[in-house]
């Protein structure tokens, strides 16, 4: 027995649903209903009444059918030759069967001789409607669709009832009422403005589309703000719409199992109107009963009377007109159904209407639900797809942002850099908050990883912002920011997670000094637009590029003339081709990091006014080529650190102008005496090669700050063999070999001592805490008179420690002193 309660639960499964059910489904379904009643009414009549009647049987049979006494008299009169014989009286009938026997006759003659047709017509048209029913429920209840329409419906449902819809749709009617007022504002300007206008939107115009800018978005007066609470909820509306979206537009199983139940429909409805006519004529009222029961009554043939024929026959008439108005329907549905794709929908015209111009086109089975769900009402289509816009999403987005990133939660966020500069760094969110542009004092704004970025017109409230950096992160600008960037931005970086093109509003910002590029790709030939982008460009002097590239960008070498920087990391890619780079003539500092480089490239040597060259981290493996540097009159710096170099050659000496020398991390085994004919040298990084000694002409070298030969020769630990070369009365020197900035041990004494510290020539005098360590004891010594220290006397903590070479340990007090000697004039940087 089906209780209430499971009766209540099937009525609401098939309410939920009706948004799915356009009109031919709600006709099919009371048709269904009518031919269910009229099933149960035929079949509960053939229940309770008599079936058929037999109460005449045939006594007399004559030419096959039964007759009575005096048509055989009438037929003989007919046959005699004697016209004027009298035709006797018909004789009353009578029947001598007992009640019993009209049972078993009615019985027999029910089952033979009544035709099926009218024995089974109920049953029949109870199996037609379940049919009928079945097709039209199916693909509700099947599993692989029922899943995914019961989704659609709680989706629906919560996007109906999200603040977030009403929002989005009252903005879209406010922003087209207020789209022709702004027309018409904008007619009056210009035609107020006559001529200056013109000239004022030619130079604001852009010369070709920009993909990576918006026009200024007009806010809607009527939006308000989300709370935290129903932010949450939208945003979780968005996600289960794109997890559905991703799931059903994989297959399009929804549209195959609703087509083809309707062709089963169609397919029954020309079965049932075929047959059912014709059959339905043998339903009638009398039944001549011929049957073999004469053993039993005496008779072989019975008068009968179906007394539920003439019922039956109204009955089917209705139910064959119920069939007909079922298969007309089922008909247009199918050529609704085939007459247009159904599995692509299309958000055009609401595109057109509303602000949110993104809403994507989806298809399969996404699209047919939509398709049946306009044939309810166009209103569910229009608030789901709401939530399929990214405009939509991103202004979600940026409210809960807002709510999360309060200004006293950025302010907390601000840093001084190593710049000195006032930097905000915003690190995986969702997008920039509007509160940001609150922090009048940013001078470096840095984004990283963050999936969409909108600079709006409110940057311009950043007056000290001068320097952006973008990593990971993709920027759209709005025009009027674009305006405030090209007046205000002198530093940009970009870093790309993938390798892509160079945004195009970068070429607008005619003020920027120093562009950093990491995986960007810069074509080889250039288009107009890109020819013209580049020579906007007129103010920069740094450019950084971390690329793989076979050859140096033409852009760089025919667009940027003016460069004074180029640093060109290829990341270990060989770069091929260098002759370009003579176009560069003003370029003063050439940094070429994991170019694969075997030999120094001799375009470099046209660069006459080249200051600084660095090439880290190249395959050098020999610098023959030295001596052309010395027609590079300004160059000052020279680095060849992590390379191959097995040893300098003697022309260094040639290099009378260079300043500063890393040679620090190669395969260096000796040096040139030559080496320290360039005497203008302040910083000279030897460390980390094969070098045992360092010679004594090293004196010569006047002017020397900075001297580092740290992991030089390990196994025959050259320390004492160094030290004893750098007896030199007058050196002042930082001394990377001879001391570590680190904690002092904590089993050791500390003291505390006067250094004396000295850069180009001002000698400071400071306070600070050194203590040297030797292998066996450790001595504790200012700059005077030196002793040892007790461990029983602890001393406060050290800023510096100085390792003491054995050699000098083994001497004691003296040999520390002699140590202590030869470091009077040599500064300690702590």
């Amino acid at each position: 027995m089906i209780t209430l309660t499971e009766l209540k639960c099937l009525a609401d499964a098939q309410s939920s649903y009706h948004i799915l059910k356009p009109w031919w489904d709600v006709f099919w379904y009371y048709i269904t209903l009518i031919m269910l009643l009229v099933a149960v009414l035929a079949g509960a009549l053939q229940l309770t009444q008599s079936r058929v009647l037999c109460c005449l049987p045939c006594k007399v049979e004559f030419d096959n059918h039964c007759a009575v006494p005096w048509d055989l008299l009438k037929a003989s009169a007919n046959t005699s030759s004697d016209p004027g014989t009298p035709l006797p009286l018909p004789l009353r009938i009578q029947n001598d069967l007992h009640r019993q026997q009209y049972s078993y006759i009615d019985a027999v003659c029910y089952e033979k001789q009544l035709h099926w047709f009218a024995k089974f017509f109920p049953y029949l048209v109870l199996l037609h409607t379940l049919i009928f029913a079945a097709c039209s429920n199916f693909w509700l209840h099947y599993p692989s669709t029922s899943s995914r329409l019961e989704h659609f419906v709680a989706i629906l449902h919560k996007c109906f009832d999200s603040p977030w819809t009403t929002r989005a749709l009252s903005e879209t009617v406010a922003e087209q009422s207020v789209r022709p007022l702004t027309l018409s504002k904008s007619k009056v300007l210009l035609s107020s403005s006559g001529c200056s206008a013109d000239i004022d939107s030619s130079k604001q115009s852009l010369p070709y589309p920009q993909p990576g800018l918006e026009s200024a978005s007009i806010e809607s007066p009527t939006s308000s703000v989300l709370d935290k609470k129903e932010g949450e909820q939208a945003k979780a509306i968005f996600e289960k719409v794109k997890r559905f979206r991703m799931h059903v537009e994989q297959k399009d199983i929804i549209y195959r199992v609703y087509l083809k139940q309707i062709i089963v429909k169609v397919i029954l409805f020309i079965l049932i109107i075929t047959y059912v006519p014709y059959f339905l004529t043998y339903i009638t009222l009398e039944i001549d009963c011929s049957i073999d029961v004469q053993a039993f009554t005496g008779y072989k043939r019975y008068q009968c009377v179906y007394s539920l024929a003439e019922i039956f026959k109204v009955l089917a008439s209705f139910y064959v007109i119920l069939v007909i108005l079922y298969g007309l329907t089922s008909s247009y549905s199918l050529w609704w159904m085939l007459r247009s794709s159904l599995k692509q929908y299309s958000f055009e015209a609401l595109r057109e209407k509303s602000n949110y111009s993104d809403i994507p086109d989806v298809k399969n089975d996404f699209a047919f639900i939509l398709h049946l769900a306009d044939q309810y009402d166009p209103l569910y289509s229009k608030r789901f797809s709401i939530f399929l816009s990214e405009v939509s999403e991103n202004k979600l987005k940026q409210i809960n942002l807002n709510n999360e990133w309060t200004v006293e939660k950025l302010k907390s966020k601000l840093v001084k850099n190593s710049q000195d500069k006032v930097e905000l760094h915003l690190f995986m969110l969702n997008g920039l908050p509007d509160n940001v542009f609150e922090l009048t004092e940013i001078e470096v704004l840095s984004l990283e990883l963050i999936p969409e970025v909108k600079l709006p017109s409110t940057v311009s409230q950043l007056v000290n912002l001068k320097e952006l950096h973008v990593y990971h992160s993709s920027l759209v600008v709005d025009h009027p920011a674009l305006g405030f960037l090209e007046e205000n931005l002198k530093i940009l970086r970009l870093k790309f997670t993938e390798m892509g093109k160079i945004p195009r509003w970068v070429f607008h910002l005619k003020n920027l000094k120093e562009l950093y590029l990491s995986g960007c790709v810069l074509p080889e030939q250039l288009s107009t637009m890109q020819l013209e982008g580049f020579q906007d460009l007129k103010n920069l002097r740094t450019l950084y590029l971390k690329s793989s590239l076979s050859r140096i960008p033409q852009v760089i070498t025919d667009l940027l003339p003016s460069l004074q920087k180029l640093s060109l990391d290829n990341e270990g890619s060989k770069l091929v081709v260098l002759n370009n780079l003579k176009k560069m003539v003003n370029l003063k500092s050439l940094e070429l990091i994991s170019c694969d480089l075997e030999r120094i490239p001799h375009s470099i040597f046209s660069l006459n006014n080249l200051h600084e060259l660095d090439l880290k981290e190249n395959n050098l493996k020999t610098v023959e080529e030295i001596i052309s540097f010395q027609h590079l009159q300004n160059l000052s710096c020279l680095k060849l650190w992590h390379n191959n170099i097995a040893y300098i050659p003697a022309q260094i000496g040639a290099l009378s102008n260079l300043e500063q020398l890393s040679l620090n991390h190669n395969n260096i085994e000796n040096l040139p005496l030559q080496l320290f004919l360039c005497t203008k040298l302040h910083y000279l990084d030897l460390s980390y090669n094969h070098l045992t000694f360092i010679p004594e002409e090293i004196q010569y070298l006047s002017n020397l700050q900075y001297f580092a030969v740290t992991n030089n020769n390990r196994e025959t630990s050259p320390t004492s063999a160094l030290v004893t070369t750098l007896i030199l009365p007058k050196l002042k020197l930082t001394l990377r070999m001879m001391f570590l900035k680190s904690e002092a041990p904590s089993d050791g004494p500390r003291v505390e001592g006067r250094c004396s510290s000295a850069r180009s020539g001002a000698s400071q005098v400071h306070q600070t805490k050194c203590c040297y360590v030797g292998s066996s004891a450790v001595w504790a010594r200012g700059m005077g008179e030196g002793e040892a220290a007790s461990t029983s006397n602890p001393m406060p903590k050290c800023d510096c420690i100085m390792m003491v070479p054995k050699v000098m340990e083994k001497q004691g007090k003296g040999g520390l002193h002699s140590f202590a000697q030869i470091l009077k004039n040599t500064p300690i940087y702590t």
